[in-house]
C-alpha cells in the first residue's frame, strides 16, 4: 500500500462531504501544505515495523488427532521450550487463540481469520518463555470471542472435563477445559466480559481478571480496548498467584508480589456479600445456596462477613453492552487493529483483516446481533457509547465506596451451573446459544468495565457439575484476593460443598 495525496477534484469532493467550500485555487493551496506531510506517509512506508523477535525458537506445531483431543480443547499443539532457568522452568502452558504466538495461525475461533499467521509473541508470551514455561499449544475459543458458552467456535464444541456434554462456558473455553482436565499446568485466557472468570466457574479452575492495566494486553485480538485483559487459569489459588506475577507489568520497577499473600488467614478480612449478585431471574438457588454457605464458611474462618447492597449492579450488564457494541464495530471498521492504545499493532492482522466482511458468511446468532447492531449503531454517532462511558463512572464509584469499608465484595461467579452442550454445531438452537453467550455475564461484566481485579474459584457443587465464587477487590489489591481465595481453598475441598 503506497500513500497519494487526492487530486484537486477529489480534495473539493471530500471537502462537500465535510460541508465545506472549495475552489480551485484554495484546493491548491491546501494540496501544497499537504505535501510535506504526504512526504512523511510515505517515510513510513519506506520502512519495516519494528515488531518483537523472539529467543525461543521449535515453532513446528500440529493439529492433533481426536485421540490426543477428547474435550476438542486444543486448535494445535506444539513444544516452544522457554528459558533454561526461571520459576515456571517445566510447566506446560496453553495459550487461547486470540493471542499472538510468533509463526502460528490464530483464528479467533472464526473464518474472519483465516489464514493469520501471528507474526510476533504477545507480551504475555514472551514473559511466561522468559520465565522457563513451555507453549505446548492454542486452544480453542469462541467465535470471536463474544460468547460465554462453548458451542460456536468453528473449530468445534469444546467438552467440559468435569461432566463431558455440558459447556465449558466461554469465550476462553478450551483453555478452562485443558486446566480442569490436567493436560496443562496454566491456559491463558482474555476477558472481555468474563471470558476468563466465566469457564473458570464452569469447570472448577481458578481464573483471574487482574485491576486494569497490570496484565500488558499486547498481542491480544481487541474488542474494545477499555474493557480487554489478559488472564490466568489454573488448578489451584498458588499457581494462580505466581503466574500472574510474572505476567504482570513492574511498575516502578519491582515485580509484583502475589505469592507472599498465600498462607495468610483471613483474620481481620472484611467481606461483603453482595445481595444483588444473588437473585436474578436466571438464577439457580441451588447455586445461590451453595455460595452463601462458602460466604458462611469465610465468616468461619475468623473474617468479618455481611451483606450489603449495591443497586447499580443490576445495570453493569446495560452500560457495559453499549461499550462493547459499539466498540467493537468500531475496531472491525479499523480492520481490527483499533486506535488510541499503546500496545503492538500486527501488519500482518491488518492484512488479513482488510476484507474481513468477504469471509463472515456464516456466523452465530450472538455474533452477527453484535455485529448489526454496532453497524446500525452508527446512526447515532457515538451517542450510546459516550453515555454509556460516563455511565461506568458512577457504576465504579458504586463498588469504591464499599470497598473503602470492605476488603472484598463475593458474589456467585456465574447464576447457574453448566449449561448442556448441543449435539453439534449444526445442531445448536439460537436459544441455547445466546442463553449462554450474554446470560453469562450477568455478575461478571460490570468489572470488565469498572477495572476492578476479580477472580473466580470453586466454592462447591451441585449435580455433578462445579460452582464458582468471585472475589472482587481494590484497585491493585490483588494481594488481599488470593490470600482470602487461598484461605479458603486449603481449608475445604470444594468437591465436597454442595
Amino acid at each position: 500500500m503506497t500513500f497519494k495525496l487526492p487530486d484537486s477534484n477529489e480534495l473539493k469532493q471530500l471537502a462537500a462531504e465535510l460541508n465545506l467550500t472549495l475552489d480551485d485555487d484554495r484546493a491548491q493551496t491546501l494540496l501544497e501544505y499537504m505535501q510535506p506531510i504526504a512526504e512523511g506517509y510515505e517515510f513510513i512506508d519506506s520502512v519495516k515495523d519494528e515488531l518483537p523477535v523472539s529467543a525461543y525458537d521449535g515453532r513446528d506445531y500440529h493439529y492433533p488427532e481426536a485421540g490426543e483431543n477428547p474435550y476438542g480443547a486444543w486448535l494445535l499443539k506444539c513444544h516452544i521450550k522457554g528459558a533454561a532457568s526461571g520459576p515456571l522452568l517445566g510447566r506446560k502452558v496453553a495459550v487461547k487463540d486470540n493471542i499472538f504466538v510468533a509463526d502460528l495461525p490464530l483464528t479467533n475461533g472464526s473464518d474472519v481469520l483465516a489464514d493469520l499467521v501471528a507474526d510476533f509473541d504477545a507480551t504475555v508470551v514472551d514473559r511466561l518463555l522468559n520465565a522457563g514455561a513451555e507453549i505446548a499449544g492454542k486452544t480453542v475459543c469462541e467465535y470471536l470471542c463474544l460468547s460465554g458458552g462453548s458451542a460456536t467456535s468453528i473449530d468445534g464444541i469444546v467438552q467440559n472435563p468435569r461432566k463431558p456434554g455440558y459447556s465449558t462456558g466461554g469465550s476462553s473455553s478450551g483453555s478452562a477445559a485443558l486446566v480442569a482436565a490436567g493436560e496443562v499446568d496454566m491456559a491463558l485466557g482474555t476477558d472481555q466480559g468474563g471470558s476468563v472468570r466465566i469457564p473458570a466457574s464452569w469447570t472448577g479452575v481458578v481464573g483471574m481478571k487482574a485491576t486494569r492495566g497490570v496484565v500488558p494486553f499486547s498481542g491480544g485480538v481487541p474488542i474494545e480496548a477499555s474493557i480487554e485483559y489478559i488472564g490466568p487459569l489454573t488448578d489451584n489459588v498458588a499457581d494462580n498467584a505466581l503466574y500472574l506475577e510474572v505476567m504482570a507489568d513492574a511498575g516502578e520497577g519491582n515485580r509484583p508480589d502475589y505469592t507472599s499473600a498465600l498462607g495468610q488467614t483471613t483474620a481481620g478480612l472484611k467481606i461483603a456479600v453482595l445481595k444483588e449478585g444473588f437473585g436474578w431471574p436466571s438464577s439457580s438457588a441451588a447455586v445461590d445456596q451453595c455460595v452463601k454457605s462458602a460466604a458462611s464458611h469465610f465468616a468461619s474462618l475468623g473474617a468479618t462477613v455481611e451483606e450489603i447492597s449495591i443497586p447499580g449492579h443490576l445495570t453493569g450488564p446495560a452500560i457495559w453492552g453499549a461499550v462493547v457494541t459499539d466498540g467493537l464495530w468500531q475496531t472491525l471498521k479499523l480492520n481490527g487493529v483499533g486506535f488510541n492504545h499503546d500496545d503492538i499493532y500486527s501488519p500482518a492482522m491488518y492484512e488479513v483483516m482488510r476484507d474481513w466482511t468477504r469471509r463472515n458468511h456464516d456466523m452465530p446468532i450472538n455474533a452477527a446481533l453484535i455485529l448489526l447492531l454496532g453497524r446500525h449503531l452508527e446512526k447515532y454517532d457515538g451517542h450510546y457509547y459516550a453515555r454509556a462511558k460516563n455511565l461506568v463512572r458512577k457504576l465504579r464509584a458504586g463498588y469504591d465506596k464499599p470497598l473503602r469499608k470492605y476488603d472484598l465484595l463475593l458474589m456467585p461467579t456465574l447464576v447457574d451451573t453448566a449449561a448442556e452442550n448441543p449435539e453439534s454445531l449444526d445442531d445448536a438452537s439460537d436459544d441455547q446459544i445466546m442463553q449462554t453467550a450474554f446470560g453469562n455475564t450477568l455478575n461478571t461484566c460490570q468489572f470488565n468495565a469498572t477495572g476492578h481485579p476479580a477472580i473466580s474459584i470453586p466454592c462447591g457443587q451441585v449435580d455433578g457439575l462445579p460452582v464458582g465464587l468471585m472475589l472482587v477487590g481494590r484497585y491493585h489489591d490483588e494481594k488481599t484476593i488470593y490470600r482470602a481465595a487461598h484461605a479458603f481453598e486449603q481449608s475445604t475441598d470444594w468437591r465436597e460443598r454442595k
